[in-house]
Parts: C-alpha cells; structure tokens; sequence
C-alpha cells in the first residue's frame, strides 16, 4: 500500500465514523463523556492525583451511571461514541513525540530497551493467564487475557485473530492500564527505583497507553521510553502471539 492510499483509507474511516456519529444522540453522548472526563481531571488534581480518584475510574463511573439513568445500553453507547473510540489511533501515534526529543537517549540504550520490552510483554500476559488456566477458565477468556498489556485497537483484533473476545478484550486492556497507572508510581517507590528510562519502559510495556500518559506527567524521560515500551510490546504481541498460539 503506497503513503497516499493509506492517507485515503484513514480518510475514509474518518468520514465512516463522523457519519456514523453525527446524529444528536451521538453528540450528545460525546458531549457527556468529555464533560465527565473534564470534571474526572479537575477532581483529581484538587485530590493531588490520590490513587483511588484517577481520572478515568471517575469517568467510567460517572459515564456508566448516565447509561443507567438514561436507559440506554452499552453496545449502543459504543457505538454513539465511534468517533472517541477512532481517535484512540491518532493518539498513539502521537505518543511518538516524546520518544523523538528522546532519540539519543533511545540509541544508546539500544538492545537493552528490546529487551526490557520482550520480558515485560512475556511476563505479564503470561501470569495473567496462569492464574485463569489454574482455576480452569474457558479457553477463550484464557485468549482474551494474553492481549491485556497492549493497546485497545491491536487487543481487539489479536484476540480475534486468536479465538478471544474482542470486546472483553477491551475491558481487560483498560483494567490493566488503570491499574498500571495507579500502582506502578507506589510500585517504584516501594522497590526504590528511581531510574526515569526503567519507570517509562515499565509503565509502556505494561500499562500500554494509559501507563504511557501516567509517564508524561512524571518526566519527559519517562515518556519516551514509554512511548517506546508501547510501541515495541504491541507490535511483537500482536505479530508474535498469534504465530505462537496457531503452531501448538
């Protein structure tokens, strides 16, 4: 596919989802999640960005109580909010921003950033899935859970690839970066590392995109490597783990 077509085919989603989603309900709907998360950040930085109050857990449930309230369902909530949902990859991309003020920094590290990445993306994933495998889980769950660390659009279409379920896919890759978020600053205070390259990769790999924005704000460093860290895990998850799964 040359540059130009490629530039065609996203200009052709992009005009999908705005048609998709430019209805009133759809408006609206969007219009209510961006409030949410508006308010979310405001409450969170008079908290000092306490733990239990991160921006999305407010949001998640101040948007799922207005579903409720309103009677509406999630399927068509999605569906009303295509257009937040599409965004998600231009947002990653933009992640590669601070990984290019960083370069110098990411060629001398070289090889040891492949690696740090390939150890997390292995490690994590795979505890995740011993624990579903050992209480006897449905196969498909057990699928489903090994594309929790990567970011929301590669989880989806690896799991399908896979035999998991992409839209529990979804919920898993946003549980885990939430969590990411919140426990990997205790987790590197508690472990006393104070490396900024190790704290990026770490909350790059793992955490994925909601890690990578927790990364922003605790240093530039930190942001590149992971911006880095969620780059490198998800393309190596999503090209390596279905080769895996359909050779055994």
């Amino acid at each position: 596919m040359t540059f130009e077509q490629a530039v065609n085919t996203v200009l052709h989603e992009a005009a999908n989802v705005l048609v998709q989603t430019s209805s009133l309900t759809a408006i609206a709907w969007i219009g209510i999640t961006l409030i949410c998360y508006i308010g979310a950040l405001k409450l969170s930085h008079k908290a000092n960005g306490h733990p239990l109050l991160h921006p999305l857990i407010i949001t998640t449930c101040l948007v799922l109580s207005a579903v409720f309230i309103l009677h509406h369902s999630v399927t068509n909530y999605q569906q009303y909010t295509a257009l937040i949902h599409w965004l998600l990859g231009p947002a990653t991309v933009a992640l590669a921003l601070p990984m290019y003020a960083q370069w110098q920094k990411v060629r001398e590290l070289g090889w040891r950033i492949v690696v740090a990445v390939t150890v997390a993306g292995v490690i994590a994933p795979l505890l995740a899935w011993l624990c579903l495998y050992l209480t006897s889980t449905p196969l498909a769950l057990q699928m489903t859970v090994l594309a929790k660390s990567i970011t929301t659009p590669l989880a989806m279409e690896t799991s399908r690839i896979i035999g998991g379920i992409p839209a529990l896919a979804a919920v898993f890759v946003i549980t885990t970066g939430i969590v990411g978020a919140i426990a990997g600053p205790f987790t590197f205070r508690v472990l006393h590392i104070t490396h900024p390259q190790a704290q990026g990769i770490a909350l790059g790999s793992v955490a994925h995109a909601i890690g990578t924005a927790r990364a922003i704000r605790m240093g530039e460093a930190q942001a590149a490597m992971a911006s880095l860290g969620l780059c490198l895990n998800g393309i190596m998850t999503a090209i390596v783990l279905p080769l895996i799964i359909h050779m055994l």
